[in-house]
């Protein structure tokens, strides 16, 4: 159809259906067209599903599909893009570690960047120490943008994603990235749309590789961003080639913060001079939870799942925990059934970790939870079902009932005086 984004020539379509199998979206059918081919049929497509995928093209044995050439509008002047850039988040003058994460990672993006381009970290907030700054530069970052201003002393989504979009502008990174956390979440997508550019969320894979643009076909260096999709049961792979900045997110702990790795005194310290629109809110105080539990800061986790039966049970994986000298966290099965709180939950819908132990006592190992767990160094699993998918990435499994040896587990330890994950 003429307003599809691809077009079927009926002379070489043969009617096998091969295209409707391939596409995921529904977008083919098959309709009855008598005397066209031998099977009398004709591939059709829906032009409000189809998602320009390309996947029918490629599944078609008979080049009967074709893609339909659109004008392409991106971003003028992309070859003047350069640079990689982290946003250093930072409260109260502590900078937020999944900033040096991304730093960490920013080194290694640099690298197969190539000649040319540098690692920035960008940095807002007031009277912002030098010790910050140079920390920056410490864990990898060529030169660091600070954007020091009392309308950033406090955190104001507006203010936030003025400043940054100003920056954008003026200095033109080729890569964006920042950590999807609560503020990065909350401002980092609307700096996208200000800057006319795409947005990939919560990326557990990144590399910069050199890939044909299909709209042009030109070979570019772009961005791979990855990140689970239809409810991790795939991986897909996004890239951003005609629009720039490359922006994307990253949950804490999915990268190895690596130790600081140059001088802090090597590094650029620009000051950034800006115009800021005025914070639409004020920040009156601020109240936390005392029960709140960041779970993705312990080293030592015994976490929960369906099989632990019912929530007094995890008064049990308490008292192993406080032993261990770890924390409680669970599955997202008991979240739903009301047994533990959301800021205790791991995986692709909770919080992503990287400790030293995983214990996890009754988790079944669904694609989303693993995928919260694969920083972990060691993983130990206890499940009665031996063909449990968590045994297939824990260095120890259990086959056994939760509750048995976890209480098994407790009286080892009281006799020794309770122990200490190295």
């Amino acid at each position: 159809m003429a307003d599809a984004p691809i077009i079927i020539d009926e002379k070489k379509c043969a009617g096998c259906g091969k295209c409707v199998k391939g596409c995921g979206f529904g977008a083919l059918s098959m309709v009855e067209a008598p005397g066209v081919n031998k099977l009398g049929r004709l591939a059709q497509v829906d032009p409000a599903a189809c998602k320009a995928c390309s996947a029918c093209v490629s599944a078609c044995p008979f080049k009967a599909i074709t893609e339909v050439k659109r004008e392409v509008n991106g971003t003028k002047g992309l070859e003047d893009y350069k640079d990689i850039w982290v946003f250093a988040e930072q409260t109260g003058g502590t900078v937020a570690e999944v900033a040096y994460e991304l730093l960490s990672k920013g080194i290694e993006l640099k690298a197969q960047r190539g000649e040319g381009c540098r690692l920035a970290a960008v940095v807002l907030g007031h009277n912002l120490s030098e010790e910050v700054k140079r920390s920056l530069v410490a864990a990898g970052a060529d030169l660091v943008y600070c954007v020091d201003a009392p309308e950033l002393a406090d955190y104001e989504a507006n203010v936030y994603v003025d400043a940054v979009a100003q920056l954008v502008e003026r200095h033109k990174p080729e890569v964006i990235l920042a950590g999807a956390t609560a503020i990065g979440r909350a401002f980092f997508a609307r700096v996208a749309v200000k800057v006319r550019t795409g947005l990939t969320a919560d990326c557990t894979m990144l590399k910069v590789e050199s890939t044909k643009n299909k709209d042009t076909g030109a070979m570019q260096m772009l961005l791979h961003q990855t990140r689970p999709a239809f409810g991790g049961n795939i991986m897909a792979t996004i890239m951003t080639p005609n629009h720039r900045p490359q922006m994307a997110t990253v949950r804490p702990k999915v990268f190895k913060k690596l130790p600081p790795s140059k001088d802090p005194s090597s590094g650029e310290i620009i000051a950034e001079a800006l115009k800021l629109i005025a914070p639409k809110t004020r920040l009156k105080g601020v109240s936390r939870d005392s029960d709140a539990v960041d779970v993705s800061a312990h080293d030592i986790l015994v976490s929960g799942g369906r099989g632990m039966k019912k929530p007094e049970n995890f008064q049990v994986l308490a008292r192993l925990a406080k032993l261990l000298g770890g924390e409680v966290s669970c599955s997202r099965a008991c979240v739903d059934a009301g047994w533990c709180k959301a800021d205790r939950q791991v995986g692709q819908t909770g919080k992503t970790v990287a400790p030293k132990l995983y214990l996890c006592f009754g988790i079944s190992g669904a694609i989303q939870h693993l995928e919260g767990i694969r920083g972990a160094d060691t993983i130990i699993a206890v499940n009665t079902d031996p063909n449990a998918p968590i045994f297939g990435v824990a260095d120890l499994g259990v086959i056994g009932d939760a509750m048995e040896t976890a209480n098994a587990l407790i009286k080892a330890l009281e006799e020794r005086g309770g122990a200490a994950v190295a």
